[in-house]
């Protein structure tokens, strides 16, 4: 892998979030010092480089810390613009389309989904569920190039299509946590705040 740059980066394996960043490093090539975070034991390194926030991801650059993973994302196209494939389009239009979506799919679809799986009944998580819906199927109108495609459903064909596409690059395949690993690690937050609540109802 390319690059010389001090680069470290703060995560956890099963944060979309983190992962997000994980690939885009992956993609252009870069080296970089990957720290594991236990999000429910927080190290003394999180907190001092997020006091804020608290959260994953954190990349440092060179003494820079940035959070939240779309301005990483924005920043290592930008601040390694010479090193492997740009990510975002360089027409400023498109990038500002594309950075649009980005935070329509991580407020609206991401967000919901991850309200749903941690639903505390199946009566709650379906009402979660049902509010992930991407209204009037706009995130597969984009894929198809077309203002609006009524499909009613978030993972729709297409989405799904482009997701399998992307999982089955050589350079993606190996950042891309275990499904089965995942499965595991939902239950056990979903048990957790199931025994929460029921502490708390007592």
């Amino acid at each position: 892998m390319a690059g010389v740059e001090d680069l470290k980066l703060l995560g956890m394996w099963a944060s979309p979030f983190a992962l997000r960043v994980k690939l885009e490093l992956r993609l252009k090539g870069l080296s970089y010092e990957y720290i594991e975070e236990d999000l429910m034991n927080k190290s003394e390194l999180l907190l001092n480089y997020n006091p804020v926030h608290k959260k994953v991801p954190v990349l440092i650059h060179n003494s820079k810390v940035l959070y939240e993973s779309s301005v990483i994302v924005q920043y290592i196209d930008e601040a390694f613009a010479g090193t492997g494939p740009s990510l975002l389009p360089a027409d400023p239009y498109e990038r500002a389309t594309t950075r649009f979506w980005g935070a329509y799919i991580d407020d609206k679809l991401l967000a919901a989904w991850m309200q749903s799986s941690r639903g505390k009944m199946e009566e709650e998580r379906e009402r979660k569920g049902r509010s992930s819906r991407d209204p009037g199927g706009s995130t597969e109108g984009v894929l198809q190039g077309e203002a609006l495609v009524r499909r009613g459903q978030c993972w729709t064909p297409l989405l799904a299509a482009w997701a399998e596409r992307f999982g089955a690059l050589e350079a993606v395949e190996p950042v891309l946590p275990d499904v089965n690993r995942l499965m595991e690690f939902a239950k056990m937050m979903q048990e957790q705040i199931a025994a929460a609540a029921a502490g708390a109802g007592n």
